[in-house]
């Protein structure tokens, strides 16, 4: 059966139909999406939905059970806080472009039972819709029977500081104040990634003075984290002034400074990496293990493998046994120079130490192999991870590899069943992977397919799905449907690359212009109306 997305807004007399509509999801062939295209003065066109045609029945059923937790997805209905979850979620997408009251009134006559569980599911489907979440948000936190817990605060606060609308995000935390005891570690760390993430420094380090406020001790753990969100985003030199300002404070400890040293070497700068590998030898702190790959894991990053495998090799003579993440290091960087024999040599030698290998070790040298078409050593690889299992087993950036690696549409069903026979759950990533496979193979049904199961499991679409799609819609010549998921996207709050921005400037001057030559008569019009006024003037007389 051909499945069309529809389009229109319930009304508060279909409310009452809500949860009968939920009910018999599972035994209909068309989705539960109701879809409308939200009004952008920016856009020359308001455009309607793209129809994706469904799957067969079977289709269906192998997709499902290729997923990992199939049988849980297939439980789904069975558990209450799901079912209510499914329903809300219903109740936000038909009255996305209403008012906050209206969607609040609408929640009101649902009689749910809330609990922390459902409030995150919630939350979690709407991660990348932030005014949803939050308007969701507002109307759990009223009061009443139910009073959100600090799991609850710290996952509205992240969806907030993702989507960066920090005034928002304010005003939670302000709340969580107020309400005493919500405040805890998670919140400060969802807090100073947030801000870090933002570049927002003096906020960020602000994050990290009020701790004290509110009975949380600044120890050396938490100047620790302070420093690892500034330097995970890039602001090294930041974190190495203040870790310069507390060095009384903090003189003799190393992870501080393997933290300023990796950031430097993450951000691409040997120089300054290696003026402060020079600062910790003249420090009087003794490097370890993590100093060692650290400063080896720039050296390879910048392309100078031959430093890096003598100092590789003087760890060796000095004692040291370099753990697995070294390891990793010089096999990634040995096969990304095609030296792949090296790269099996010092992976043998490792075994032959005693030192293990892990799904990273296995990553590297299936995502090379994978590269120059060796599938049979690739293979043997997989296998070999999976008896090994614990840290062997095969991870989600494995199976990027191997989709990527794919040739057709048929083996994608494939690995999806050796994901759920591993226990590996899908990611965004994933679901990423599988919509941009199968928009090259412009397979039409697959993408829609693909594009509802992501929605469902609340791992999207987010901003590279739809950038994704729309760029695919447009290469087909489909520019009305292109600007519809462009309308959506924006509306969720999320922030056009460059690139799709350029697209949709320029399908909107396309579409101007089919506007103008419809209204612009031809020659053979002009002709047409002119005969035709002659007629009509001869029956006149």
């Amino acid at each position: 059966m051909k499945r069309k997305f529809k389009f229109k807004i319930l009304t508060r007399n279909t409310l009452c139909l809500l949860r009968q509509i939920s009910h018999n999801a599972s035994s209909s062939s068309l989705p539960l999406r109701n879809f409308h295209a939200p009004t952008n003065p920016n856009l020359h066109y308001q455009a309607k939905a793209f129809a994706f045609p469904s799957l067969s029945i079977t289709e269906t059923a192998r997709f499902i059970h290729s997923i990992p937790g199939g049988d849980q997805i297939r439980q789904f209905d069975r558990d209450p806080d799901n079912q209510s979850a499914t329903e809300v979620q219903q109740i936000l997408e038909n009255f996305r472009a209403s008012s906050a009251q209206e969607i609040e009134l609408a929640l009101d006559q649902c009689g749910l039972v809330l609990s922390d569980d459902l409030v995150l599911n919630v939350l979690h489907q709407n991660q990348f819709d932030w005014k949803l979440a939050f308007v969701f948000f507002k109307w759990v936190s009223k009061g009443g029977c139910y009073s959100p817990g600090s799991i609850v605060y710290n996952e509205i606060l992240d969806v907030l500081g993702k989507m960066q609308v920090f005034d928002e995000l304010i005003e939670v935390l302000d709340e969580m104040s107020r309400r005493k005891g919500l405040l805890d570690e998670k919140t400060f760390e969802v807090l100073l990634n947030r801000y870090a993430a933002a570049r927002k420094v003096e906020e960020a380090i602000e994050v990290y003075k009020r701790r004290k406020q509110f009975g949380i001790e600044n120890d050396l753990v938490a100047f620790q984290a302070l420093l690892t969100w500034l330097c995970r985003y890039k602001l090294v030199e930041v974190a190495e002034t203040l870790f310069c300002s507390k060095q009384n404070e903090f003189p003799s400890d190393i992870k501080i400074r393997n933290i300023i040293l990796n950031g430097w070497c993450v951000l691409g700068n040997v120089r300054e990496a290696k003026r402060f590998w020079k600062d910790i030898l003249s420090s009087g702190c003794k490097p370890d293990l993590w100093t060692h790959g650290t400063f080896i894991n720039a050296l390879t990053k910048r392309g100078k493998l031959g430093t890096a495998m003598k100092l590789f090799r003087s760890m060796l003579d000095k004692g040291y046994n370099p753990d697995v993440v070294i390891c990793n290091c010089i096999i990634d960087a040995l096969c990304f120079k095609k030296r792949i024999p090296e790269a099996l040599q010092v992976f043998r030698e490792m075994r032959e130490r005693g030192c293990l290998p892990n799904a990273a070790t296995y990553n590297s040298l299936i995502k090379h192999l994978c590269k120059i078409r060796r599938m049979d050593k690739v293979y043997e690889l997989l296998h070999e991870m999976e008896q090994k299992k614990g840290s062997c087993l095969p991870n989600e950036i494995t199976y990027s590899y191997l989709l990527k690696s794919l040739k057709r549409p048929g083996e994608v069903p494939e690995v999806l069943e050796r994901m759920e026979r591993n226990e590996c759950s899908m990611t965004g990533d994933i679901y990423n992977l599988i919509l941009k496979l199968y928009v090259d193979w412009d397979l039409e049904e697959k993408v829609g397919y693909t594009w509802d199961e992501m929605e469902k499991a609340g791992l999207g679409p987010d901003r590279r799905s739809y950038t994704i799609l729309i760029h695919w819609l447009h290469e087909k010549g489909k520019i009305e449907d292109a600007l519809y998921y462009f309308n959506e996207m924006i509306s969720k709050g999320m922030v056009l690359e460059p690139r799709t921005e350029i697209l949709v400037n320029d399908m909107n001057t396309k579409l101007k212009e089919r506007e103008q030559e419809k209204k612009i008569p031809t020659e053979e019009d002009k002709s047409r109306r002119s005969s035709q006024s002659k007629r009509n003037k001869l029956r006149n007389r």
